[in-house]
Parts: C-alpha cells; sequence; structure tokens
C-alpha cells in the first residue's frame, strides 16, 4: 500500500530517504521555497514533489530533516501553516538535536494542535547498493514504522518517550563526529610539525581500524563541518554546561567552524586531510 507523507528538506539525508522510499512507491511530498539550484536538483532526483507549504498538510506525516539550527525555526514555520488548517499531519523530528531542544519543538508543535514524534537518524544516506541508516522512533509511533519499513526504510522503535531518540543521537553523534574532529586535529598538527607521514604508518601498524575511519571520515567531514558546527554545539548542552567534557565539544564546533572556513576559502588545510586519507588530486 502506497503512502504519502512530507519531508522538508532535501539535504543530502533528506533526499537519500526520498529516493528510497519513492523507489518503493511512496510520494514524498516537499517545498522549495527559497532553496538552492542544488536542493531543486537534489529534490527532482530523488523523485520528490513540489508543493505550496499549505500542501504539505494533506499529508499525514511531516518529517524534518534540517540542519540542526533550523529543528525549532521550522517547527515554529509549521505551526503557522497550521493555523485555521481542519487537517494537522504528525511532526515527526529527526533532527541531531538535544533533549531539552526537542521539548521545544515538541512544545510548538503540540500548541499547534498537530501530534509529535521524537526520533533521530543513526547511519549514512541510503544509496542504492546498502541497506541505508536506522530511524529511531519513539514507541508511539508504530503506525509511522510499519509504513516506512514497507517502504525500504530500516526503522527501530524506542522506550523512553519524548528525548530518548535524541539522547541516543546526541550520544552516537558524539562519538562518530567527536572521532573525526579529533582525527583532523591530530593528522593537521602532524602535518605541521613533519610527522605526518609517521603517524600513518604508526597507524597502519598498531591501529589499523582507526586509519580506516580517517581515511572514509576526513574527506567526508569537509563538506559537511558547517552543519556540524552547531551539533557539537547541541551536544555541549546535551552533556551540561557543568560538566567539564561539555568544553570538549564547545571546542569542536570552534574547531569544525575553522574547518568550514578553509575549506569554503583558500582550501589548504582541507588539502593536507585529503592528502593524509590517500585522495586521489582532482
Amino acid at each position: 500500500m502506497s503512502i504519502t507523507l512530507a519531508l522538508v528538506a532535501p539535504g543530502a539525508m533528506g533526499s537519500g530517504l526520498a529516493a528510497r522510499l519513492a523507489s518503493h512507491g511512496a510520494q514524498v511530498l516537499t517545498t522549495l521555497e527559497g532553496r538552492s539550484t542544488r536542493s531543486r536538483e537534489r529534490a527532482a532526483q530523488a523523485g520528490m514533489h513540489e508543493v505550496a507549504p499549505q500542501a504539505l498538510l494533506q499529508a499525514p506525516w511531516f518529517f524534518s530533516v534540517v540542519p540542526p539550527a533550523d529543528a525549532l525555526a521550522l517547527a515554529r514555520q509549521f505551526a503557522q501553516w497550521c493555523e485555521g488548517a481542519a487537517r494537522k499531519p504528525v511532526y515527526v523530528d529527526l533532527n541531531a538535536v538535544n533533549p531539552d531542544t526537542v521539548r521545544q519543538v515538541q512544545a510548538v508543535v503540540e500548541a499547534a494542535g498537530a501530534k509529535f514524534v521524537d526520533g533521530c537518524i543513526v547511519g549514512f544516506p541510503p544509496t542504492a547498493d546498502d541497506v541505508g541508516p536506522t530511524l529511531y522512533l519513539s514507541d508511539d509511533a508504530a503506525d509511522i514504522a510499519l509504513a516506512l519499513n514497507a517502504h525500504g526504510v530500516v526503522t527501530q522503535l524506542l522506550s523512553g518517550g519524548v528525548g530518548a531518540a535524541s539522547a541516543l543521537k546526541m550520544a552516537y553523534s558524539g562519538l562518530s563526529k567527536g572521532v573525526g574532529a579529533l582525527g583532523a586535529a591530530m593528522v593537521l598538527v602532524a602535518e605541521r610539525h613533519g610527522a605526518g607521514d609517521a603517524l600513518r604508518a604508526a597507524l597502519a601498524e598498531t591501529r589499523p581500524g582507526l586509519l580506516a575511519l580517517l581515511d572514509r571520515g576526513l574527506p567526508d567531514l569537509l563538506p559537511k563541518a558547517w552543519r556540524w558546527a552547531p551539533e557539537m554545539e547541541q551536544i555541549a548542552a546535551f552533556i551540561g554546561g557543568d560538566r567539564p567534557e561539555s568544553a570538549i565539544f564547545t571546542a569542536m564546533a570552534a574547531q569544525y567552524r575553522a574547518v568550514a572556513a578553509d575549506f569554503e576559502g583558500s582550501g589548504e588545510e582541507a588539502a593536507v586531510l585529503r592528502a593524509f586519507a590517500q585522495v586521489p588530486k582532482a
């Protein structure tokens, strides 16, 4: 049985999920007001259907897949679209935000008269030859999980109520993206001191699994660093400012902003990271 859902916005993850769903017969609605040409191209390639914002409300479910800094703003926009609407979709927040932020989103959505579901995405955007990420949803969303499973998307129900999925995402991202930030920092400082080749050789001999992570992760983080910086700030808030380890992720946020600025600017440090990961020059 085919389903219809709304999904905002068509970034790498959003368009990847949309493509997987569309290839299994789902109709995926989106709005592209103010979006870039690249976003429009991704939406078209994913088989998404552009509609006016108000028309998104005809779908039974509304999925929010945006950068962390935009999660609350989209919820407020959704609430405006719901004003006077007879039918309001279930709002599913899948963003990398901490439990406090997701409860703010919940408050906005429920004040608009819509049901709220907490969720998160663990894994990489789906491609044609892999299973794709797992969507974790709060355990009151079994109907959504079943529908997604039937259309090619892996789901897991998570007990603990609103905040549990967000907590899982924060802890998972703190580990996975934290390793990337730490790796980038150590590679760059080793190269500045002429020890880059020695570091790679030492890792190959003693920590081959870590080297494999860096070889995949360092090139991947470069175009995503601008989005990961606010995610690190969400993790710092998740840990709590009274905990010393919170400062680690505040520093990683600053580091990712520096990586993003270099990537969009001179690209000198980006070239160093690509070379360490042995990515061929373009």
